[in-house]
């Protein structure tokens, strides 16, 4: 199992991007992202920082329904 990685905000916006995640909007400096399936619809805000906290990176990463394995092989 891989180590949640610390990266910045706009690189976990690039990765959920590849994983086919869309902008939806961008308030201050969050950005909302959203995932359509058959089955449902995943939304999930990322924080615009310099280093995303790792248990905050984790959460994200929980949310898109990734492995942390899957997660590291999108950036």
């Amino acid at each position: 199992m891989t180590k949640v990685p610390v990266i910045s905000g706009k690189e976990a916006v690039k990765a959920l991007a590849q994983a086919g995640f869309t902008i939806v909007r961008q308030r201050g400096s969050h950005i909302r992202m959203k995932k359509v399936t058959s089955e449902t619809e995943i939304k999930i805000t990322i924080p615009l920082h310099e280093t995303l906290d790792r248990g905050t990176l984790k959460s994200i990463i929980r949310s898109a329904g990734l492995t942390v394995d899957e997660f590291v092989g999108l950036l």
